[in-house]
């Protein structure tokens, strides 16, 4: 298993949705910034949303495991080897993020609780 990069590309807020639903002053995710960088591997990196984390794992999952060899979905999503570009499941203000598998060994900093 290997790290993978998470790379916060873009926080963005759907005006539109944001005036007719949205409370008043609602802008984009204030926890988290473009540019800012996580690397994830068994467990959720310090710092990133929980929300973020839960719509995002499942492909830090499968690059971390060797999915970036090739190319996601059939090679019909992005067009990059050990790259996904996905965003997290916030409908007015949706965070995008790019990951990229890395060649860095993953390794257990912490005793599991059993």
């Amino acid at each position: 298993m290997n790290k993978v990069k998470i790379t916060v590309l873009k926080t963005t807020l759907d005006r539109e949705l944001a005036a007719e639903y949205g409370v008043e002053g609602l802008g984009p995710c204030p926890m988290l910034r473009e540019g800012q960088v996580f690397y994830a591997d068994y467990a959720k990196p310090e710092g990133l949303c929980d929300e973020a984390w839960k719509a995002i794992y499942q492909y830090v999952f499968a690059l971390a495991h060797g999915a970036g060899e090739g190319l996601f979905y059939y090679g019909d999503w992005i067009r990059t080897p050990g790259v996904a570009i996905c965003s997290c499941n916030d409908g007015l203000r949706p965070v995008i993020f790019k990951l990229e598998a890395t060649q860095e060994t993953s390794q257990i900093d912490y005793t599991p609780v059993r």
